[in-house]
């Protein structure tokens, strides 16, 4: 089984720019996972909302069109679907779809980011907190967990190429890092740190404005994570460096 991870930064843009359909015709994803797709279902060309072979999901916006969003493909249909976080006020926003098949199951999520002042700070780490107690909860369950998308925070200084100019701008703070720590205390393990632990200059995320990608001054925000017990069956991870269509790059896991 392969997993794709990728935020798209407007699913409409990438598809009409001819970035979506190569994804499942050289990758073939059992599963793709999306974020900021910035759009609703209904939104979206047929050729788009459904691809043959695969069933499709969507999350979006409740509170402000063209904003957020997530969406899953699959080819094996999910026995549920979910998509609340667990708190009613944060589930607005379209950023979390969760997928269960008999063997494990599969949270795509697009976490909030915390710049434009405290108040989305404060409204990041109440996400982040939330999300934590349901995996927690799943996991007492006896769900075993992958979890995907855009975090939105560099977890150590080897995972962005400027840590000191930014240990003061939000996705590098010490309390957003903290709670990745967290996460990996509690046995949810960041699969690509698991594989390569020392590897430098790997990055996800590049800004464009400062057209940062062709110098590689990147930022590793987007993970896969997964149960400690699921590790064993997870044979390779990575990034899709070169796959254009986004300020994101995809990210895959095969399982």
């Amino acid at each position: 089984m392969k997993i794709i991870s990728w935020n798209t930064n407007g699913l409409r843009a990438t598809a009409k720019q001819g970035h979506l359909a190569p994804l499942f015709k050289k990758y073939k994803p059992d599963i793709l996972c999306l974020q900021e797709t910035k759009v609703e279902a209904d939104q979206l060309p047929e050729e788009v909302r459904n691809i043959k072979g695969y069933h499709s999901f969507f999350s979006h916006s409740q509170k402000r069109k063209g904003y957020s969003g997530v969406a899953i493909y699959t080819k094996e249909k999910p026995l549920v679907i979910f998509e609340s976080v667990g708190v009613k006020d944060l589930d607005g926003e379209g950023r979390l779809l969760g997928a269960k098949f008999k063997n494990f199951t599969l949270i795509n999520g697009y976490y909030p980011n915390g710049g434009s002042g405290p108040d989305r700070l404060e409204y990041k780490l109440k996400f982040y907190d939330a999300f934590l107690k349901l995996i927690l909860r799943l996991r007492k369950n006896g769900e075993h967990i992958i979890f995907c998308g855009d975090i939105n925070t560099a977890h150590e200084a080897i995972d962005l190429a400027r840590p000191k100019a930014n240990e003061e701008n939000t996705g590098f703070l010490p309390i957003e890092r903290a709670w990745i720590s967290k996460v990996i205390k509690n046995n949810f393990l960041d699969v690509y740190r698991t594989f390569y632990p020392n590897k430098k200059d790997m990055y996800t995320y590049w800004d464009q404005k400062t057209a940062s990608r062709t110098r590689n001054v990147g930022w590793r925000i987007d993970y896969f994570f997964a149960s400690s017990e699921l590790m064993p069956k997870i044979k390779k991870t990575g990034m899709l460096s070169d796959y254009m269509g986004s300020d994101h790059c995809p990210i895959y896991l095969d399982m």
